[in-house]
């Protein structure tokens, strides 16, 4: 595929060099698993200095085309060009050496290794003149990567401490500190908030204007209009459109990856708050958040938001007694309760659903139906049987419900979509009956199609009386989809708003303390 060489960034920067040799050429690509081809005849170019997109929905072959080119799946059929020549990695270590470093949509830390240690796995460290690690380089080299980021992180501490959001952070280190040619960024932003996320692009610029290329894969479009230069799209595991990202716009991108317009995706439904359900006074956690106070009625959908560190998820997770809280009150329907567990909060009819599906929520590599019903035993048994029936029964409505597609209840959860695991993670929460619902990050690393699926549910469980309280770091959901948002700054309250015409600009001066 011959692409136009003649790009120039969004803001007017620097014209690309159309002589310049591509960094990469994936010439035919495709990548078969038995005899269904994930994607095929894949025909992808990119050039020095260049973010290219790379968009389509879960399921679309995105990810598939970045594993061969990191060398973790080897091709079926076409090749891989990088600088001109042809090669055939047999393993990301390869890639690597090539020049080819990856930032992965799933997190893949070592909880029990150090922040700076992870940055080093797999990668040549430091030594000291007695031929041992040198540590003090490895703990500097590690500092001075994450201050190109803007943050501040003790790169000493493990890394089973930090948020999902910060470890997202320490993955973008690690692809930073190989200094390499060519950056895959799988879903880079999805735990960022917007702060977070241009301190990112500026980053990414600054590699771009050394010559560095990237391919970039995000489910948020307006991103894209952001950062690309160029941007192909896929569709059922074929690419269906490419061009300069200044032909293309938001409901032209959308109809490329999934065939329908822009508007058809959701429309939300008009509903009417009623019972007070839960409601938080002076809720506090030391060093963490302090004094707030909120409450959610039956019917309505809160939003929670505010830039990393604010203490959105900590606050969720201590409501529903994941950790410990050191004042304040909680009420469920006007009554003074104590949740010191999450099964005291679900007994209260309250349940959390977490931002990190994969290592908090789901078991992988159980199936579909015991994933829904394994949370929901008690209520399913008698004498200390359960009911099969019962469970069955639970567990094909839940399924039907929420649409969940991708090889039946018997099929492991780790061979479904992002869109469909979350709708497994929900539908295990559902099985629980909660009246309460307090959803973190819900549509994390989804794609736009499934987003809207969400959505959809999300509204049908406001509309049937449920109270959710829906955390989200993308400002576009949550004026979509909240009745009310409440803003929370350095572990305080600093704003509540009312919909539906949110007032967005004094929203963003709440998160960012504009005007404290």
């Amino acid at each position: 595929m011959a692409m136009a060489a003649e790009l120039e960034w969004n803001d007017g920067a620097t014209q690309m060099d159309s002589d310049a040799t591509p960094l990469c050429n994936l010439v035919g690509l495709g990548k078969r698993f038995g005899s269904t081809w994930a994607c095929r005849d894949i025909d992808l170019t990119l050039q020095p200095g260049q973010v290219h997109a790379l968009l389509g929905e879960n399921g679309a072959g995105k990810s598939t085309v970045i594993k061969m080119l990191h060398g973790l799946y080897r091709p079926d059929s076409g090749h891989i060009e990088i600088a001109g020549k042809a090669v055939a990695f047999t393993s990301p270590r390869e890639a690597e050496k090539a020049g080819i470093a990856i930032v992965p949509q799933e997190l893949d830390l070592f909880p029990d290794l150090s922040v700076a240690e992870n940055l080093f796995v797999g990668r040549a460290r430091p030594r000291n003149r007695w031929g041992g690690f040198d540590w003090r380089s490895m703990r500097r080299q590690a500092a001075e990567v994450f201050k190109t980021l803007g943050v501040d992180f003790d790169v000493s501490a493990l890394a089973q401490s930090l948020s999902g959001a910060n470890a997202q952070l320490v993955e973008i280190a690690r692809a930073l500190i190989c200094e390499g040619k060519i950056l895959l960024m799988d879903e880079p932003t999805a735990a960022l908030t917007d702060r977070e996320t241009q301190r990112l692009f500026a980053i990414t610029r600054e590699l771009t204007s050394r010559g560095v290329g990237v391919v970039y894969i995000s489910h948020r479009l307006e991103e894209i209009f952001q950062i690309a230069d160029y941007v192909t799209v896929m569709r059922d595991g074929a690419r269906v459109s490419s061009g300069p990202i200044r032909d293309m716009t938001m409901p032209k991108l959308v109809h490329y990856m999934i065939g329908r317009p822009l508007e058809k995706l959701f429309q939300r439904g008009a509903r009417v708050p009623g019972e007070l359900l839960l409601e938080v006074r002076g809720f506090t956690q030391s060093g963490v958040f302090q004094d707030v106070s909120f409450a959610l009625r039956s019917g309505e959908t809160v939003g929670l938001c505010g830039l990393i560190g604010a203490g959105r998820s900590e606050l969720a997770q201590s409501i529903v007694g994941l950790s410990a809280s050191s004042g304040g009150e909680i009420r469920v329907r006007g009554r003074p309760i104590r949740i010191d567990s999450p099964r005291k909060a679900i007994e209260h009819g309250m349940v959390y659903v977490p931002e990190e599906r994969r290592s908090q929520g789901l078991f992988l590599d159980f199936p579909v139906g015991w994933n829904i019903s394994f949370g929901s035993l008690k209520p399913l048994s008698r004498g200390g049987w359960v009911s099969k029936n019962r469970e069955c029964e639970l567990v094909a409505r839940l399924h039907k419900l929420l649409e969940i597609s991708g090889g039946g209840l018997a099929a492991p959860v780790a061979t479904l979509s992002g869109g469909n695991q979350q709708k497994v993670l929900l539908a295990k929460s559902l099985a629980l009956a909660p009246d309460i619902i307090l959803l973190d990050e819900p549509t994390r690393g989804v794609d736009v199609g499934a987003k809207a699926e969400i959505y959809r549910i999300i509204d049908e469980l406001a509309r049937g009386g449920k109270a959710v309280l829906m955390i989200s770091s993308d400002m576009i959901e949550l004026l979509s989809m909240s009745d009310r948002i409440l803003v929370m700054r350095e572990g305080r309250l600093a704003g509540e708003f009312a919909g539906p015409d949110f007032p967005v600009d004094r929203i963003g001066e709440a998160v960012m303390g504009v005007r404290e």
